[in-house]
């Protein structure tokens, strides 16, 4: 079966112009620019030498003191990437020109009231912006959404995230530290990819949990989002398995009422190097067995999924694309979520002593 799974490319050549230079800039961004034939035009930072570093590595012909420096001597139909923590969004975007194009690294705000606030930004000043959910966009998961929506498995009932792996955190100062550390920044991504399926959940229960022996705020977590009766949602993280790779699992999987669809995620396993991932479907044969079929697919998470969140932006603002999928309104809601988990998690279960 022919899988439609990479993501269209805009038919306008617009620039880009990169506002931080992270490990995560030089791992995905840039590479995945690269490979998708976009021209980044500049691109600055706050500590600059890392700025002229990337600008070394990848050709990129500017490097601007500021973001006021880049607004200025960028060209109108920039677009703009920003990959910085969450509190330096609303400072940044009130210094972009009114009506531009920007991509915001993921999450959007620490909690929903700046979420609220960033929101509020770009609408006041009429900004094209989208949020950097990639998950959305990578390779299996794009097959998986062809599939379903093609009616292969049927009406979806069961959506089942597991990671079971040994995260180093190390690898990531700048957020190891923060209070909000696995939903907000890791769990989220599969918050905001399981909306992308079914839309908003009735309602959420989750847990949150520490490592004993660490200083992490959060290494573990549950989350069960409610979609009715039919349907069974949860999402299980543990970045704590320290005990070899036999055990590890990452995966995404997908029931349906006619089969199913199971996305390894090889990225997480071994992380930094990552494992290869493998897409499976099953749907039932003429003998009424189901019979599980692998397909090889091109790419990743990293870096090939940041080609499609640029491209779905680029498309919506020169108009070949109908729907900003990760428009920050959306993505409001995913921050929603996100919050009820917190809030859950705070609250904890019913107490058995009061039964």
């Amino acid at each position: 079966m022919n899988i439609p799974y990479k993501p269209l490319l805009p038919k306008t050549n617009q620039p880009i112009v990169i506002i931080g230079a992270s490990g995560i800039v030089k791992d995905a961004h840039l590479p995945a620019y690269k490979m998708a034939g976009f021209t980044v035009f500049g691109i600055t930072n706050r500590t600059i030498s890392k700025a002229h570093d990337l600008a070394r590595e990848f050709d990129i012909k500017h490097v601007f003191e500021n973001v006021a420096d880049a607004v200025k001597n960028s060209p109108p139909d920039t677009v703009y990437d920003i990959t910085v923590l969450p509190d330096q969004y609303i400072e940044i975007l009130e210094q972009l020109p009114d009506g531009a194009a920007v991509l915001i690294q993921k999450p959007m705000g620490n909690d929903l009231a700046q979420a609220k606030d960033i929101v509020a930004v770009c609408e006041r000043k009429n900004l094209v912006a989208a949020i950097n959910f990639q998950l959305r966009f990578s390779p299996f998961v794009s097959a998986a959404r062809y599939l379903i929506n093609e009616g292969l498995i049927g009406d979806l009932y069961d959506l089942e995230v597991k990671v079971t792996v040994n995260t180093p955190w190390e690898l990531f100062p700048l957020i190891k530290e923060h209070p909000r550390l696995e939903i907000l920044f890791h769990s989220v991504h599969y918050i905001d990819c399981i909306r992308s399926f079914l839309g908003n959940p009735n309602g959420v229960m989750a847990k949150t949990a520490k490592h004993p022996l660490k200083k992490l705020s959060s290494s573990r977590s549950t989350i069960i989002l409610d979609y009715g009766e039919d349907k069974h949602v949860v999402i299980n993280t543990n970045h704590d398995h320290h005990f070899g790779p036999n055990h590890e699992e990452s995966y995404i999987k997908w029931e349906g009422t006619k089969g199913a669809i199971k996305a390894k995620m090889g990225l997480l396993m071994n992380y930094p190097d990552g494992l290869p991932d493998i897409f499976e479907y099953a749907v039932e044969n003429e003998a009424g067995q189901y019979e599980w079929k692998k397909v090889q697919l091109e790419g990743s998470w990293f870096p090939e999924a940041f080609i499609g969140t640029m491209s779905n932006l680029m498309r919506f603002k020169e108009g070949s694309d109908s729907k900003l999928l990760a428009s920050v309104q959306d993505v409001l809601d995913t921050m929603k979520v996100v919050e009820a988990c917190y809030i859950s998690s705070s609250n904890g279960g019913i107490s058995i002593e009061k039964l």
